[in-house]
């Protein structure tokens, strides 16, 4: 057997595999992807004013419930439903006939009182006199002088009973008790009121106006301070913003923080006091206070948009070294316009990706242009 052959041929076959092989499997070098185009953010501190927005009622600083104090049939209404009214101004009238006959009747009866009692003085002066004279019995003056008292307290008692129907009829004309607006009357012409417990109206102040808000009892220093400073006033603090979405373009301030805290709720009422010249507010209308909270201090501020939620918790992508993006974990605190202010996560002087985050991996190179 020629050996020589046969290595020949094995040499030969082996460099055609070989060279097979390095033919179907050329080295491939993988190339990188381009970076991601990104606008980016220095974080920065600032001064933060913030709104907090409170559901709001309107309801009068002055209101008042008309009732009938005497019983009897009306026979006068004086005024329209919801006009103005003025303090003392004729409202409604009770029939007035027995009252004013109970008062004519009171006063005869304090005039024959008077009569007797200046009868009884005379007596007792005079028999006084006599005994001065020792011209009659002591006992006789005694008699006079308790006449005289029964006397004085008979004037006593009819101007008493005088005063009781005199007030009764005043009160079968009610008037107005205070400057305002009248409401819907609950009564007819004819209709019978009984004292005390019939409604026949409500009167209320309508300018300045209120309305009422419930804060958590953990605002009350910062609203006492609001209520203390003069300029809460000048600086439009409390706005209103009505159902309409408009805003009520005058300026309130605190008249009263009420005296305790609700404890099943937590909160304390506040009244905040509007001009209402064209009664523009009503009361029982429902608004929005927003106050102006302006927070203690410089915050950490970035572009909302710059936030991503996800579960429930919220992140950045944080620019590092070699133009990587990581991505941080970040507490949020209050929302101010387009930025939110960050309690933790990022620090002064972090550079964050504000536009194109969601094309943004975990360790991407980002392409960034600055947007401050």
């Amino acid at each position: 057997m020629n050996y020589n052959f046969i290595k020949s041929g094995f040499f030969i076959l082996g460099t055609l595999v070989l060279a097979s092989c390095g033919n179907s499997n050329p080295t491939q070098q993988q190339t990188a992807p381009p970076p991601t185009s990104v606008s980016t953010y220095t974080v920065g501190e600032e001064e933060v004013i913030v709104v907090d927005t409170y559901p709001g009622v309107v309801v009068p600083l002055n209101e008042v419930e008309l009732r009938a104090e005497v019983g009897g049939y009306i026979t006068a209404i004086y005024i329209k439903d919801g006009q103005k009214v003025t303090k003392g101004q004729k409202l409604y009238e009770i029939d007035r006939t027995k009252y004013i006959a109970a008062h004519r009747a009171a006063l005869a009866n304090v005039q024959v009182a008077k009569a007797n009692l200046a009868k009884a003085k005379k007596d007792a002066d005079r028999y006084i006199k006599l005994n001065q004279q020792e011209a009659i019995a002591k006992q006789r003056v005694d008699y006079a002088l308790t006449d005289l008292a029964n006397a004085a307290s008979q004037v006593a008692a009819a101007e008493a009973a005088l005063a009781t129907v005199a007030s009764d009829l005043r009160r079968s004309m009610i008037l107005s008790p205070l400057n305002g607006t009248i409401g819907i009357s609950q009564v007819k012409l004819g209709a019978f009121v009984s004292p005390g417990t019939t409604l026949l109206n409500t009167v209320s102040t309508t300018n300045p106006i209120a309305v009422d808000i419930a804060i958590n009892q953990k605002d009350i220093a910062r609203f006492v301070k609001l209520q203390q400073n003069p300029a809460t006033l000048k600086d439009s603090v409390f706005s209103i913003e009505m159902q309409d979405n408009t805003t009520y373009q005058m300026p309130g301030q605190i008249v009263t923080i009420d005296r305790a805290v609700d404890p099943d709720a937590g909160t304390i009422k506040v009244r905040i006091s509007y001009p209402n010249a064209k009664n523009s507010l009503r009361a029982g209308m429902t608004c929005n206070v927003k106050v102006l909270n302006r927070i203690e201090g410089k915050q950490l501020t970035i572009p909302y948009k710059a936030v991503a939620e996800q579960l429930g918790a919220y992140s950045v992508y944080v620019v590092g070294d070699s133009s990587k993006a990581e991505q941080r974990i970040v507490k949020l605190g209050s929302v101010v316009g387009d930025k939110v202010v960050i309690t933790d996560g990022v620090k002064i002087g972090d550079i964050i990706v504000s536009e194109g985050g969601q094309n943004v991996r975990p360790g991407a190179v980002v392409k960034s242009t600055p947007k401050n």
